[in-house]
């Protein structure tokens, strides 16, 4: 059996709005299953689950993505008025990196998860 990451848990201060603001960015719907998280499917395989924590480190989450999904996810970086860059030591930049011949771009989640889109895998 090929091994698929099926969810991971993402510590936040309010695990609602946490998923409101994933979702809205990434184009997707906030889920709210059984009260102890609030979750975005990401895909058939993945979802995402955000739990409240008081206190936590920030997380990197990397996603790879189509062209279609990292023009329009990074348009809504853009209208949000987000941070954005090309790498995790210069996220704030305004540019895009072409690593492994695709496109990339880091931005940080409300809760300062460092959130990666590229569109060739590394």
């Amino acid at each position: 059996m090929t091994i698929v990451l099926n969810h991971t848990i993402a510590p936040a201060h309010d695990k609602a709005a946490a998923a409101e603001w994933f979702a809205k960015i990434f184009g997707l719907r906030a889920e709210y299953d059984d009260g102890h998280f609030a979750s975005v499917r990401i895909n058939e395989a993945l979802t995402l689950l955000f739990a409240e924590e008081n206190s936590f480190s920030p997380n990197h989450y990397a996603f790879h993505v189509g062209d279609a999904e990292f023009d329009a996810i990074l348009a809504r970086v853009k209208a949000a008025r987000l941070a954005f860059g090309s790498a995790p030591w210069s996220e704030a930049d305004g540019k895009l990196n072409d690593w492994n011949g695709g496109r990339g771009v880091y931005f940080r989640s409300p809760d300062g998860h460092l959130l990666e889109l590229m569109t060739a895998a590394h």
